[in-house]
C-alpha cells in the first residue's frame, strides 16, 4: 500500500512565497507600463482634426479586444453603467465629447496597446516612451517605492488609538 508522500510545511512556504514575489513583480510591471502609457499620452501633441481623430480611434476599437479597451477607458476615468450596452460603448459615447488632445492620446493609447497585443508589449512600449522622451527607470522606481511604501504598511501592525478622557478638576 503507497502513502502519499508528506509535503513539508517549508516547501508549501517557500512555494507561496515564490509565488506572491511573481504576482508582486507583475503587478509593479502593469503599474509601470500603465504610468509610462500615461506618459506617452501626456507628450502626444495636437495635430488632427476631431473628425479625423474619431474617425481612426473608432476604427482602432473594433479591432481591440475587451480587455484592451477596458484598460484605455479606465486610463480616462470611464466607467462602465451596467444599462449602457458595454465598455466600447460607453468609450465611443466620451470620444464624441472630447476634445482634440484627449482624441489624440486616445489614438497613442490605443495603438501601443493594439501593437502590445500584437507583438512583444514591453518593446512597443519602450519604443514609445522613447519616441516621446519618457523616463521609464523613473517611473518604474517610483512605482516600486510605492509597492515597498503598500507592503511596509501592511507588515506594520496598526496601533489602535485610545480614547484620550480628560480628568475633571474638582473644585
Amino acid at each position: 500500500m503507497h502513502h502519499p508522500k508528506q509535503t513539508s510545511s517549508r516547501d508549501d512556504a517557500q512555494w507561496k512565497a515564490e509565488q506572491e514575489k511573481q504576482r508582486r513583480d507583475k503587478a509593479i510591471a502593469n503599474t509601470t507600463g500603465l504610468r509610462v502609457l500615461s506618459a506617452i499620452a501626456a507628450a502626444v501633441p495636437v495635430r488632427l482634426l476631431k473628425r479625423d481623430l474619431f474617425f481612426v480611434l473608432e476604427k482602432l476599437l473594433t479591432v481591440l479586444d475587451e480587455s484592451r479597451i477596458e484598460t484605455l477607458a479606465r486610463q480616462h476615468g470611464i466607467r462602465q453603467k451596467r444599462d449602457e450596452g458595454g465598455i466600447a460603448k460607453t468609450l465611443l459615447a466620451f470620444m464624441r465629447r472630447a476634445d482634440e488632445g484627449t482624441l489624440s492620446r486616445l489614438m497613442v493609447e490605443a495603438t501601443i496597446l493594439l501593437a502590445a497585443s500584437r507583438h512583444n508589449g514591453s518593446s512597443v512600449l519602450k519604443d514609445a516612451a522613447t519616441l516621446y522622451k519618457v523616463d521609464t527607470e523613473a517611473i518604474g522606481q517610483k512605482v516600486k517605492q510605492e509597492f515597498a511604501a503598500k507592503a511596509k504598511a501592511k507588515k506594520e501592525p496598526k496601533q489602535e488609538a485610545k480614547p484620550i478622557t480628560k480628568a475633571k478638576k474638582a473644585a
